[in-house]
């Protein structure tokens, strides 16, 4: 069976009748693991492509989903993570050609790629929301970095610059700077107050936090039954943040009107009934939320669809190294799109900001 010796290291109650993939993750490798009890775990081989310090990253999960195991047990509320089960040498890991971890499976759980409704993404908004919130006392300080610099958009635009002089000095790249003039002109003429931000938070204008950094909608496990939230998943980027990193690229990509890959750039708008369902839900939860982070909720999905449209288009420049492609020249039609996201916020921004002061007041 797959990965035998590798379960053998952890504590189950019985022994493993089934090890098969499970899943369709980019980063890691996942498995579904059965026991002869029924008990189902996930097995999951962590990527050292991603994540270069992985005994660091699961430091930050060990102490993150401790510190809410023992909040819920002090406060009678549920938990609403999943931590890693133990070897029998108490690790949360087994570093064996690779770095293995061991998790419940969620039964009767569900995960979405996109809202099905306005209630399920109201409901996403409160898991992320909670998430935060229930963190809120955590030392930010002390955790690891998985990813340095991962949504500080300045660093982002620094490559991105270093990037176009590369392409410009290579012959092959070259021409792909004149397939992407506009986008190129786009992103720079949004360079300083795609910085908006960071500088806020460098100056301690918006308070750092412990954030999830990766809150796809899929990272939320509602139940199958009630729609409510069960689990947030996939902790591998939790670290300091600002909330409205997370809350900015949940709603960015829930409020988009077609897929991220959308060819087709009149179908590409933003949602402003969505963003206020969003909102709303993630408000309510995240209830410790200063003053100045609620008046620049608008800031949130502006700049981390501007951020990963500047993603994009440097991997494109770079001749398509990071991100995986379909097709030659996805990455600009990923780019556009979000670029598109950019042009309708920039064009909806006072009816945001009016939403925003609605629900906030």
């Amino acid at each position: 069976m797959k990965h035998a010796d590798i379960l053998e290291m952890f504590c189950l109650e019985s022994p493993v009748t089934d090890c098969r993939e499970y899943g369709n993750g980019n980063i890691n490798s996942t498995f579904l693991v059965t026991t002869e009890k029924g008990s189902r775990y996930i097995l999951q081989r962590l990527s050292e492509e991603a994540f270069k310090d992985v005994p660091a990253l699961m430091e930050n999960i060990e102490g993150v989903t401790g510190f809410l195991q023992k909040k819920a047990e002090r406060d009678g509320t549920p938990v609403h993570v999943l931590a890693p089960l133990k070897t029998k040498e108490g690790k949360t890991f087994v570093e064996r050609d690779g770095y293995y971890r061991l998790t419940p499976f969620a039964e009767n759980s569900l995960s979405l790629e996109a809202p099905e409704s306005d209630e399920d993404f109201r409901e996403c908004a409160r898991a992320f929301g909670t998430f935060i919130s229930e963190l809120a006392e955590y030392p930010a300080e002390t955790l690891h970095e998985t990813i340095p610099n991962f949504h500080n958009t300045p660093d982002r635009y620094r490559i991105f610059r270093e990037t176009l002089e590369r392409a410009k000095a290579d012959s092959e790249l070259a021409t792909r700077i004149d397939e992407a003039a506009e986008e190129i002109r786009f992103a720079l003429d949004r360079e300083e107050a795609a910085g908006t931000l960071q500088k806020m938070r460098d100056d301690g204008i918006l308070p750092e936090r412990v954030t999830h950094n990766d809150t796809k909608l899929n990272n939320v496990l509602l139940d199958k039954d009630t729609r409510k939230l069960m689990y947030v998943i996939d902790l591998d980027t939790v670290m300091p943040g600002l909330s409205l990193y997370d809350y900015g690229d949940c709603v960015r990509f829930g409020a988009s009107t077609a897929a991220e890959d959308e060819k087709d750039l009149s179908k590409v708008s933003f949602d402003l009934h969505m963003f206020k369902v969003f909102t709303e839900g993630f408000v309510e939860a995240c209830d410790n939320m200063t003053d100045k982070e609620k008046e620049m909720l608008p800031y949130g999905p502006k700049t981390l669809a501007l951020e990963l449209g500047v993603r994009f288009l440097t991997d494109y420049l770079d001749g398509d190294r990071y991100f995986h492609t379909a097709y030659p020249g996805h990455n600009l039609v990923r780019c556009r799109t979000q670029f598109k996201l950019v042009r309708d916020i920039e064009s909806k921004w006072d009816e945001m900001n009016e939403i925003v002061k609605e629900i906030t007041e």
